[in-house]
């Protein structure tokens, strides 16, 4: 192809060369999106002068923020897209001068952009420039130049329209996607949420960023979103340009909204403690790096409780590594090289802690951890501030220090504290890189004595994780805080911690004696023989009476009248349901499903739902498993799933009403459900049920697929009552269904007209309010006069305070979190149903929640007990 050979036809194209350089095919660029055509067809210019000019006239639709790639827009609707390198975006447009505004019309020829070449070929993956005509454009290449050298005006490619060109008018490619939507986490934009949020932007070609607070963010830079300090229930505005640009936004504005469950997190119980405390003396202290005198013997040194217990033992002082880095490098090429060698190290031991399958609640706070941090060593803001400071001649280990110091500094400025407290991740992944760098990553772990008190300025994620957990008794820090990741992995692990200290700590000597009451929120120093005999007096008549629970709880549970009750458990995994049997789970009240299709980009098929089921089945070793049919949409959005955009999703389409809008779907998950062996162990649950046309619909399915399956039998249907209109109904629904398990977390929700996520009524959402005790006795009634089983598997159930009362009012099993079940069978032995009736009676004539509560602990006599 050449101007003098070639003549565009009526309705074509000609691209001439927007740069300088040697066209080559498209198939070169190292990156699998460009490569791979999947943003359109074209070709690649290694270019050797920094300028970028028009290829056509047109409309410039898109400047990318970082000024590494434009978008030019024809008269006819054809769009051009030009990516100036490979990874450029990482330069957060150093190096990039725009020329053009977006929005300008310029003609063939006209500069768009300048470019420094030689910072570029320093800093970037590849220069090689993409010269692309998008797939959404209508219009295909019919010549094009490629294997030769191009000068600025040369013919380039003919385009001619093609089938799709009429369907695709220029209106059809808008610049940017705006859309508004409001944070449901609910402690706000943090680690984990910030890691989702980037995480769902993955494979999507777009240019996002977020604003909230007058703040903006890179949408894939976990460490700029949680620097927006974005709360619970802030608006964010999203804007995103390029061609998934609409994607894009739908997958934010879904990952915004799913906030985590009410009355737990994703990876542990929130500690224990009133408030999350200002930084007071002690963090001031601490985080100037001071010293204060050694407290004397006898004194109580006030905290923050951070995982509530109490502990006896001796102060060891533990430190963070004190790791040299040299400051200037051997250049740029060998530095990164460095860098990326000890982040592939410590992105594989991380990988691996994400991965391990361990049962405690401890691992798996500490995977869940993992994952976050590892989005932040993949972040593309620190990884492009780290590079800019090697390509200034600094050497990999000072630029990561200086890169993620910076970073932490910025959270640590904010004034939301559990925002603060993210900057510990930051430095501990400085820590962990640095030591890979150094080539002492694999270390041992920490040598502790017996019952060691560890004492730190502020312990890292991965130091505890690295720790004996055996030898550790109780943890004191001088600064940190009630809800930092650390205080976290104390409270799965049930090591009382206290935090916010002091930097007096730091001047006890190994050896002291210690008692960490993380109760009443002191440390005790030295304290008199009296006291310490006392405590662990206390200690051993809690070791005596949580053994003789767990001892218990492999008995089946039956009231001090020798009544009947089963107690399951609420699983989301093989490792949960291992567990549970272990503490004397008898079963599986609640298979949470979406464990499985959440934070992927298609549903799972029917072989790995029932792999994943049937290990949940072995490891619950033939006792029941109620398996709960997916629950999306409302406060569980899935990306893959088209849902309509709702003002008040908890009222739109969510539960069994996402599956009948989807039926492919519930096909899918019913047969994989068939597949599990024995079958006569499972029961299906469905979830959100409103009107017994739900129930019949989903019957009708399951049989129509037993029969293609040849089985003569289909497991037990069961309903869930979360609302009103289901618990009203439920006289109705027994006739269609042969179980209820009443979900109370949404009962209450529904009942009380009060969100699950709302900071300011969190206090008052108490499903022991006597308007949601009622609805629960009408479910309940309504069962026993079917001859039908009810169950409880809401928050309530893991209440060993309110067991007898839902006893009382007719219910026959509970299923709870596993750690529980030992507290929740020893409640119910003390008591008799009579009992139970007795006070099920007096708390449905009370005014309020917290009026059901003084009843209930009066009765029993457990006044000053939380939940024992």
């Amino acid at each position: 192809m050449s101007a003098a050979t070639t003549a565009p036809g009526q309705g074509s194209i000609a691209l001439s060369a927007p740069l300088a350089g040697w066209s080559a095919p498209l198939d070169e660029a190292p990156d699998a999106v460009f490569a791979g055509r999947m943003l359109g067809d074209g070709v690649a210019i290694d270019p050797t002068a920094g300028v970028l000019h028009a290829p056509c006239d047109g409309e410039l639709v898109l400047l990318a923020p970082s000024r590494h790639a434009v978008t030019l827009r024809t008269a006819g609707g054809c769009q051009i897209l030009m990516h100036v390198g490979i990874d450029t975006v990482n330069l957060g447009g150093a190096g990039f001068t725009a020329v053009a505004a977006q929005g300008a019309r310029v003609r063939t020829g006209e500069v768009l952009l300048n470019f420094d070449l030689d910072l570029l070929a320093r800093r970037a993956r590849s220069l090689l420039t993409p010269i692309i005509v998008t797939t959404d454009s209508g219009f295909r290449i019919v010549r094009r130049v490629e294997g030769r050298a191009v000068a600025v005006g040369d013919p380039l490619m003919e385009l001619v329209p093609g089938r799709a060109a009429a369907a695709v008018p220029a209106a059809a490619a808008p610049a940017a996607v705006l859309e508004r939507a409001r944070v449901a986490f609910e402690h706000g934009i943090h680690a984990r949420p910030a890691a989702l949020l980037a995480a769902a932007l993955k494979n999507l070609a777009a240019d996002v960023r977020l604003a909230a607070r007058g703040r903006e963010a890179n949408g894939r830079s976990a460490v700029a979103l949680m620097a927006l300090g974005a709360q619970c229930g802030d608006e964010i505005e999203i804007r995103a340009t390029g061609p998934d640009a609409a994607l894009a936004v739908r997958a934010l504005v879904a990952a915004l909204a799913a906030a985590a469950p009410h009355g737990g997190s994703s990876a542990a119980p929130r500690p224990a403690s009133a408030a999350p405390a200002p930084l007071a003396r002690a963090d001031r202290a601490a985080a100037a790096g001071g010293t204060s005198a050694a407290p004397a013997a006898g004194a109580e040194i006030p905290g923050v409780v951070a995982s509530r217990g109490l502990a006896v033992g001796r102060a060891v002082q533990l430190r963070r590594p004190e790791i040299a880095v040299c400051d200037s490098g051997a250049g740029p090429a060998e530095e990164t090289i460095a860098l990326e060698r000890a982040r592939a190290a410590v992105r594989a031991r991380l990988e691996r802690r994400a991965a391990e399958p361990g049962g405690g609640a401890g691992a798996r706070a500490a995977g869940e951890i993992a994952v976050a941090h590892l989005e932040l060593l993949d972040d593309p803001e620190l990884l492009a501030a780290a590079r800019v400071r090697i390509g200034e001649g600094r050497s990999a280990g000072l630029a990561w220090r200086e890169t993620l110091r910076a970073a932490a500094a910025q959270l640590a400025a904010l004034a939301d504290p559990l925002l603060r407290e993210r900057a510990d991740d930051l430095l501990d992944l400085e820590t962990q890189v640095l030591l890979a760098l150094t080539g002492a990553a694999t270390a041992g772990a920490i040598e502790l004595p017996e019952n060691s008190v560890v004492i730190a300025r502020e312990l890292l994620p991965s130091q505890l994780v690295a720790l004996d957990a055996s030898r550790v008794v109780g943890l004191a820090t001088a600064g940190g805080g009630a809800t930092s990741h650390v205080s976290i992995i104390a409270a799965a692990m049930e090591i009382p911690a206290l935090v916010a200290l002091g930097s007096s700590v730091l001047a006890l000597r190994d050896g002291t004696e210690l008692i960490v009451d993380a109760e009443r929120g002191v440390l005790e120093v030295e304290p008199p023989p009296a006291r310490l005999a006392a405590a662990r007096a206390t200690l051993g008549l809690r070791r005596e009476r949580s053994a003789a629970e767990r001892a218990a709880a492999q008995r089946e549970c039956r009231t001090a009248d020798g009544v009947r009750i089963e107690v399951f458990a609420n699983v989301g995994s093989a490792a949960e349901a291992h567990a549970a049997v272990r503490n004397g789970a008898e079963g599986c009240g609640l298979l949470r499903t979406e464990f499985l299709f959440l934070e992927r980009s298609a549903p799972p098929d029917e072989a790995e739902q029932t792999a994943a089921y049937q290990s949940i089945a072995d490891a619950l070793g033939g006792r029941p498993l109620t398996i709960r049919t997916l629950d999306a949409g409302g406060d569980k959005p899935i990306a893959y799933l088209p849902q309509p955009r709702e003002d008040n999703p908890a009222l739109g389409l969510r539960g069994v009403r996402t599956s009948l809008a989807h039926p492919a779907l519930l096909r899918t998950q019913l047969r994989a459900v068939l597949g599990v062996r024995p079958l006569a162990s499972c029961r299906i649950l469905l979830p959100m049920i409103t009107e017994v046309d739900e129930v019949t619909s989903v019957r009708r399915l399951l049989e129509e697929i037993c029969a293609e399956l040849g089985l003569g039998r289909a497991p037990a249907l069961g309903v869930m009552i979360e609302t009103p209109a289901s618990a009203l109904l439920a006289e109705r629904l027994v006739a269609e269904a042969e179980f209820l398990s009443i979900g109370t977390n949404d009962l209450t929700q529904y009942t009380l007209a009060m969100d699950r996520g709302h900071p300011q009524l969190a206090a008052r959402l108490d499903a022991l309010h006597p308007a949601v005790l009622r609805l629960i006795a009408t479910a309940a009634q309504a069962a026993a006069g079917s001859g039908r089983m009810v169950a409880v598997c809401g928050g309530l159930a893991s209440e060993p305070l309110a067991a007898p009362l839902l006893v009382g009012l007719g219910v026959h099993e509970l299923s709870a979190v596993g750690a529980l079940i030992p507290q929740l069978k020893a409640r119910l032995s003390r008591v008799t149903v009579a009992e139970c009736r007795a006070l099920a009676r007096s708390a449905l004539e009370q005014s309020d929640a917290g009026a059901v509560r003084a009843l209930v602990r009066r009765t029993l006599g457990v006044d000053g007990e939380a939940q024992r």
